[in-house]
């Protein structure tokens, strides 16, 4: 079993993997397309907009979170007949998900004028919304048919056909978009595309698990039980949406619409990038629910080193590759009035680095379900950043909206939540977790000076440049990290686990 949860996990990052870069390589290309023909506001536009509907998704009420958990078990039992049931019982509930999300969406048009502020007003404003409402429905017309292959470690399965519909998705906007410079063919193509992965992904789960077409009654008790669990996503859902979901909208009232657009730029490079990274973490998570159901606490935490010691790494690598090469990076793709000032950069990335250190944490929160404990941390988390956001948004601007979520985060779950689950599911203290932490944190400051003292100060006019200053800055960084973390306990498990995979297969 241990071989096939590696085995799993493995196909399933690489799969996740390469769709995110494919993702990223042509988000880049369309992003330049669509700043060049449809300009900086309708890419404002584009970014409230999908602010406002990521809290539409609250309707979901954390359904997709509980229905992948709620498989876990009986996927590790080859009780197929609950599986139906459980897929049954979602069927019902995401029909009506969807039309209250259709409702509340079209509900918010009359309001949209006092969202969105521009210097020069944008036609069919209404038309461009309704079109990304519908592309937000199409999610929760077939989730819960596809939500068992992520549960039973097989979304490498998912994210093949994801990577194949993607790219003819962004082919054929660009496409569109550049012959006929129409942003309501450019959406429409994109609601397409969205339909067609999505049914498309509900017929293989159905081929791959037939049994989910049956129609099977759960027991009253069993979902009862299921929507009391259900309460504690909610406040996580609701939490992170309020965290995460409302820069854009509050950058648009109390900034303008345009410095969204000009923040998107900044925030697609920090998002995709960040799916990169949760591609490797988060194709774990159905692999750790079994873990966690099979084994004892030391096994559990040995897996939390290595997990652990991937994340260390990987955020100082990529918090001084931000620092250091982002701006040149806007300034030669976009042009100098792209580039945001400093202070909005030092929030973005304070931000960055919190969502790659505490992945480990987060990955076991989801394959542990452990909601119900930490439920209202979170809410605190989300009142906290929500008051800091519009209070210094006045004052400060974008960085002031920015630094409110980093602030918010250090004072409550940054530190709530390794204790629980250390003491829930490790036995032992979080002091090594924050001891590790806080090493982290004074190496990579220190290794930011270093580079900010030296290969900073050169500024590349040309790609060329940029390339070298890249290759510099990466192979620098990634060099004395490996040589800070060599001998740690994390890296040092997953030598010895590679080592013993090599010795099985001789």
């Amino acid at each position: 079993m241990k071989s096939s949860r590696t085995k799993n996990s493995i196909r399933n990052i690489t799969f996740s993997f390469g769709y995110q870069v494919l993702v990223l390589v042509l988000g880049f290309i369309n992003r330049t397309i669509f700043i060049n023909i449809l300009g900086v506001n309708y890419l404002g536009i584009s970014g409230l907009f999908s602010d406002i509907l990521s809290m539409l998704s609250l309707a979901d009420l954390g359904f997709g979170v509980a229905l992948t958990y709620s498989m876990y078990k009986p996927l590790a039992e080859n009780d197929y007949r609950r599986l139906a049931g459980l897929t049954d019982l979602y069927k019902k509930v995401y029909r009506i998900i969807a039309l209250a999300v259709s409702l509340i969406g079209l509900a918010l048009v009359p309001f949209l004028k006092y969202l969105v502020h521009l210097s020069k007003p944008i036609p069919n404003l209404q038309l461009y919304y309704i079109l990304f409402l519908a592309n937000t429905v199409a999610s929760y017309l077939v989730v819960y048919k596809t939500s068992i292959l992520t549960a039973d470690q097989k979304d490498y399965m998912l994210s093949k056909y994801r990577s194949i519909f993607s790219f003819f998705q962004t082919v054929f906007m660009t496409l569109f978009l550049w012959l006929t410079h129409n942003y309501t063919v450019y959406l429409c193509v994109q609601v397409f595309f969205t339909y067609a992965v999505n049914f498309y992904c509900s017929y293989i789960a159905e081929k791959e698990y037939p049994f989910i077409k049956e129609k099977v009654e759960l027991p009253f008790s069993e979902v009862k039980e299921i929507f009391r669990n259900l309460y504690s996503v909610f406040l996580y859902k609701i939490s992170g949406v309020l965290l995460n979901a409302t820069d854009n909208t509050l950058i648009s009232v109390l900034v303008n619409t345009t410095m969204v657009g000009y923040y998107s730029n900044y925030s697609m490079i920090i998002t995709n990038v960040t799916n990169l990274i949760n591609t490797l973490f988060y194709s774990l998570t159905a692999s750790l629910g079994n873990l966690v159901v099979k084994e004892k606490a030391k096994r559990r935490y040995q897996v939390f080193q290595m997990i652990q010691s991937v994340s260390i790494i990987l955020s100082t690598i990529c918090i001084c590759g931000f620092t250091f090469l982002i701006q040149d990076f806007i300034r030669l793709w976009l042009g100098n009035k792209f580039v945001l000032d400093y202070p909005i950069l030092i929030a973005i990335i304070i931000n960055f680095y919190l969502s790659i250190i505490l992945l480990p944490i987060w990955v076991y929160r989801e394959a542990t379900g452990l909601y119900q404990q930490t439920k209202y941390i979170m809410v605190i988390t989300a009142l906290i950043n929500l008051v800091l956001s519009i209070w210094w948004g006045r004052i400060f601007g974008v960085a002031g909206i920015l630094l409110a979520s980093a602030v918010a985060r250090l004072s409550t779950y940054v530190w709530y939540e390794p204790i629980l689950l250390f003491k829930e599911y490790f036995g032992i203290s979080s002091w090594i977790y924050f001891r590790g932490i806080i090493k982290s944190i004074v190496f990579t400051l220190s290794l930011m000076l270093a580079e900010a003292l030296s290969i900073n100060r050169f500024v590349p006019s040309n790609w060329l440049g940029f390339m070298l200053k890249a290759s510099v800055v990466g192979g620098m960084t990634i060099f004395l990290v490996l040589l800070f973390y060599l001998n740690s306990p994390g890296l040092e498990l997953i030598k010895d686990k590679i080592t013993r995979s090599k010795m099985q297969r001789n």
